[in-house]
């Protein structure tokens, strides 16, 4: 009853965060460690931050499965042997992870192995509905009864029914086969986005422990503020492209008490600025072959335009020589 720290391993996505702290609890920030280009969860700080804390003042532990790359899937079967452990609650944001069959998996796996109490996921990411359901889900059938049992039952029934009409449209083959697409967009995504990267000096950054979201750096010169990257992302946005993320470095942002140095990055010292995009349920060929060719343009812009600085610079430091 006294517990009130939970263990947030970051993933910079304010709702998350803004549920700790409007439930009246204090987040402690486990903070990523860097593993290549992946951002994975540091087991070696949660466990010391247990002792530290001590178990019985610990509510729980809140996981990630989907997340924008570079972060990629917690340790979810790590962080559910610990729970399983020290008997410590734990949650899973399952936000994107109910289309990938990877994410279903290590949830899966977690439950089998250690202890998962719930796991949330969005209705509009993973069933094409609009935005306002979601899915709380676990392997104890009477704990999530009292979850339902505590819901106060005035919300819309619009989401209820939202869900209700695409399943009964799509059948449960129909669903089958937007997952097994989506799959398949992923990689063709993936391949897509390196030969493009690579066409302008840039490169796919290498992530593949996530099986949804993908990445390509953004190594613009004298771009020290990252407004150029940022750039980028304003350029596709007037493109009609509107699903992609450009991080840059020096953003920063206050969520409740808590500063969140470089908020988006899901670090405070990611290496570089880069684009992220995601291959999601409903996907098709031609979606991905659009946002190519508009990416495609915008470099070629971008990097025209760099490049021309950087020739009148040379010019001019010549006339020094």
């Amino acid at each position: 009853p006294k517990a009130r720290y939970v263990l947030w391993p970051r993933i910079d996505q304010k709702s998350c965060f803004k549920s700790i702290v409007t439930a009246g609890l204090e987040p402690v920030v486990i903070e990523n460690v860097l593993e290549g280009d992946e951002l994975r969860t540091d087991m070696t700080v949660i466990k010391n931050k247990i002792t530290e804390l001590g178990a019985e003042n610990i509510v729980c532990i809140m996981s990630t499965t989907s997340c924008f790359t570079p972060r990629v899937p917690d340790r979810l079967e790590d962080i559910a042997t610990v729970c399983k452990e020290y008997d410590i609650p734990h949650l899973v944001n399952n936000a994107y992870g109910l289309q990938s069959s990877k994410c279903t998996h290590l949830v899966q796996q977690a439950a089998r192995v250690g202890r998962i109490d719930a796991f949330v996921q969005s209705l509009d990411k993973n069933f094409m509905v609009p935005v306002g359901g979601s899915i709380i889900a676990g392997f104890d059938t009477n704990f999530i009864e009292k979850i339902g049992k505590a819901y106060p039952g005035r919300a819309s029934s619009t989401p209820t029914l939202d869900i209700f009409i695409t399943l009964l449209s799509l059948g449960v083959n129909g669903y089958k086969r937007l997952l097994e697409e989506r799959k398949q967009m992923f990689s063709y995504l993936s391949t897509s986005l390196s030969t493009c990267a690579t066409k302008y000096g840039e490169r796919l950054l290498i992530t593949k422990n996530n099986p949804i979201s993908l990445g390509i750096t953004l190594t613009l010169s004298d771009d020290h503020t990252g407004e150029k990257a940022t750039e980028i992302g304003s350029m596709l946005f007037t493109r009609f492209v509107s699903g992609t993320r450009v991080i840059a470095p020096g953003k920063d942002a206050q969520v409740g008490e808590h500063l969140f140095k470089n908020f988006g990055a899901h670090s405070d010292n990611y290496p570089t600025a880069y684009l992220t995009a995601a291959a999601t349920v409903g996907m098709t060929k031609s979606d991905v072959d659009i946002f190519i060719h508009r990416l495609d343009k915008v470099f070629s812009k971008v990097k025209e335009v760099t490049a021309s600085v950087e020739s009148e610079m040379q010019l001019d430091s010549n006339d020094f020589v």
